[in-house]
């Protein structure tokens, strides 16, 4: 059974930061893609960062400078660090990971992040 559990969401005032994690299970993390989404009300789930399998990184306009995706293949984890944060990251930010052969998609069940006064 496959799970991707994410942590470290909360509230955090505007220039502020966090840190989420994602443990992955069941699957062979090395060989995923690992990504981060996230979904405000009303809009569409967006990529916020990737990292491969080789740990080569892409990032949002939005983020670029701002956050920081990493991958340790021992613990089976992907962070985000998020600093200088802003009201627009407020969002339920979600863990993904795929593979292209024999293309498998998984989803973590999202943590909320708000950033507000």
């Amino acid at each position: 059974q496959v799970q991707l559990v994410e942590s470290g969401g909360g509230l955090v005032q505007p220039g502020g930061s966090l840190r989420l994690s994602c443990v992955a299970s069941g699957i062979i993390f090395r060989i995923y893609d690992m990504g981060w989404y996230r979904q405000a009300p009303g809009n569409q789930r967006e990529l916020v960062a990737r990292i491969t399998s080789g740990a080569s990184t892409n990032y949002a306009d939005s983020v670029k400078g701002r956050f920081s995706i990493s991958r340790d293949n021992a613990k089976n984890t992907v962070w985000l660090q998020m600093n200088s944060l802003k009201s627009e990251d407020t969002a339920v930010y979600y863990c993904n990971a795929v593979r292209y052969t024999n293309p498998r998609d998984y989803w973590g069940q999202g943590t909320q992040v708000t950033v507000s006064s």
